[in-house]
């Protein structure tokens, strides 16, 4: 028997790319390959790119230039661009980086196994297309490892908002939910495979309307059906966009004991005018009474966001606008970037903000964010939350897991197991995690 092939992944930018990884490894388990967690002893690299950060697709030329010798000393090695940098510069990459054996956009990855034969006969490989094939059916029978407690489920992907900073319509495609039946399957799978937490993901996963047995179901309607399954304790989702919050989404988070108290909900802005010319169809004002719905269904809920400092034509009196809403909604946790530009997306031919304007426009909203964080950590010290423990401490006895929350608990002396849920009292609030005693 030969010697399984090592397999080599690295994975930019957000959780549905770890999603599209996990199956992209699953999709070359069924070739021989086996993942390794060094590039130096691999046969194959992939790099699962996103395009959403600042200059995404210069660091991945730049990751690409690094690989240089390495290919040299082993010219049997097969280098791979994926996702969504991969379906935006397709061409262009094999273009500028000859090492580069093959090129796989988002949609098309279920293709791996073929594109990566013709590459170990000397082919170039380019696939960037939207086929109208289904790339989770496609990968359904692939060979499949135990998991980890928690997981990531696409539901939904693509998008039609066409925010005016956002290359996703471009890059993903347009919307499109799963049926319901195969998204049930697959997590019904994943349980048996040990997991007790799925994590739904699309770009804009509320905006889910997926084929049922009775027609399509809402997001929440799917959620319920999810609910139904013997072993999954956990249900979170994200990302959301406000202008999707139905009215049954937010009841469920009231009345679905598996859903967790948890929304990540963007804003990106607090000016009407910003929020306009980013083309977001909500203003500051619907977001504000919608958290103040959503919270009126499950008080404890916590807040998380997303905020883009610097937007062309963002004036003191605009940015102002969402330092006063951050203060309003308090959240309790956030994201915030400062603006860069994203060829063929409408804002990138605006009028620019002046660089240092956006600095420190950057540093006092995070400032405001960290201070927010810090109070609604504090303020889990005396409560009680459960706790799905996923791996151990560094200290001997300590194990970690994530709260209700989603906070990071680290719990000493505990005598559980990975993949155990447990209530836990939290006693102290550090930095960027809480520390917690078992209950019992």
């Amino acid at each position: 028997m030969s010697a399984p092939k090592k397999l080599f992944i690295k994975t930019y930018g957000c959780q549905m790319n770890v999603y599209d990884s996990e199956r992209m490894a699953e999709a070359l388990g069924g070739e021989g390959y086996v993942e390794t967690k060094s590039a130096d002893d691999a046969d194959m690299i992939l790099l699962n790119t996103c395009h959403i950060r600042e200059k995404a697709a210069e660091k991945v030329y730049s990751e690409l230039g690094r690989f240089k010798g390495l290919k040299a000393e082993k010219p049997d090695l097969k280098i791979g661009v994926a996702g969504c940098v991969a379906q935006a510069e397709g061409e262009e990459i094999m273009r500028r980086q000859p090492l580069v054996d093959l090129v796989v956009g988002p949609q098309s990855y279920h293709r791996l196994p073929e594109m990566e034969a013709k590459a170990r006969e000397g082919e170039k490989v380019l696939d960037t297309d939207f086929p109208e094939e289904d790339k989770f059916e496609k990968l359904k029978n692939r060979p499949k490892a135990k998991r980890g407690p928690a997981a990531f489920l696409t539901v939904q992907e693509g998008c039609d908002k066409f925010c005016a900073f956002c290359v996703v319509p471009y890059t993903r495609g347009a919307e499109v939910s799963r049926p319901a039946d195969r998204i049930l399957r697959e997590a019904q799978d994943l349980v048996e495979r040990g997991v007790r937490e799925i994590t739904l993901l699309g770009q804009n996963v509320n905006a889910y309307h997926g084929a049922g047995p009775n027609g399509d179901l809402t997001l929440a309607q799917l959620i319920w059906e999810l609910d139904k399954i013997d072993g999954l304790e956990r249900i979170r989702f994200t990302t959301s966009h406000p202008n999707d919050m139905q009215d049954d989404l937010i009841e469920a988070h009231g009345t679905c004991a598996k859903l967790m108290p948890y929304l990540h909900l963007p804003v990106q802005a607090g000016s009407d005018k910003i929020l306009k010319r980013m083309n977001r169809s909500h203003t500051a004002e619907s977001y504000i009474r919608l958290i103040e719905r959503i919270r009126a269904a499950r008080p404890d809920i916590l807040i998380s966001g997303d905020f883009i400092v610097g937007f062309p034509e963002e004036t003191e009196e605009d940015f102002q606008a969402t330092m006063d809403l951050v203060a309003e909604v308090k959240y309790g946790t956030a994201y915030s970037f400062k603006y860069s530009t994203r060829p063929g997306t409408p804002a990138a031919e605006r009028p620019q903000v002046d660089p240092a304007a956006a600095d420190d426009r950057l540093q006092r909203l995070q400032a405001l964010l960290t201070k927010q964080q810090r109070e609604v950590q504090d303020s889990m010290v005396g409560r009680e939350v459960g706790v799905l423990f996923e791996k151990a401490g560094r200290l001997p006895g300590q194990m970690v897991g994530k709260s209700d929350y989603l906070h990071a608990v680290h719990v000493a002396e505990c005598n559980r197991q990975v993949g155990d849920l447990a209530r836990v009292r939290i006693v102290s609030s550090g930095a960027n995690s809480l520390a917690g005693e078992l209950i019992g």
